[in-house]
């Protein structure tokens, strides 16, 4: 059952979804719960976070 919660948790995360949705999902008391336990997720998700607000500041529609 635990690898089943761990990966809905982690493919959840990596999909985008709101670590918070998540964390209900989980049935975590907090957040940071769910955090702490699904940071090897976070890498991407900042590298992602980076390519967005590189869009927003740097590429402009034609």
């Amino acid at each position: 059952m635990y690898d089943l919660r761990h990966t809905t948790a982690t493919l959840l995360l990596s999909a985008g979804e709101n670590p918070k949705i998540v964390s209900e999902r989980l049935g975590h008391a907090s957040i940071v719960l769910t955090l702490d336990t699904y940071s090897h997720v976070l890498p991407s998700m900042q590298r992602d976070a980076t390519n967005k607000m590189e869009k927003l500041l740097f590429i402009r529609e034609r």
